[in-house]
């Protein structure tokens, strides 16, 4: 059975620690390690949790895509052309 592909947005636990939140980067690395950072979606005592990062095969989606994919993220865009100055 082939491992579920992780992408940023997903929610996430990892199956080891239980640590839970979105999935904030993905990395991939020259010997085929895949890593997913997750960052919690809680406050303790009134502050954000760091984020930590895991090996993506002891990581399980716990939901796919919180965020739509056809959400306006930004991006690379051509450059504007600039309109003549009037005379």
């Amino acid at each position: 059975m082939a491992a579920q592909k992780i992408h940023v947005g997903d929610i996430a636990r990892d199956s080891v620690t239980g640590f839970k939140g979105m999935v904030i980067a993905r990395t991939e690395w020259l010997n085929g390690c895949a890593r997913v950072t997750i960052q919690p979606q809680k406050l303790k005592d009134g502050k954000t949790i760091d984020a930590e990062t895991f090996d993506e095969q002891q990581v399980e989606v716990v939901r796919s895509k919180y965020h739509s994919p056809n959400r306006e993220t930004g991006g690379p865009r051509p450059t504007p052309i600039r309109q003549k100055d009037p005379v």
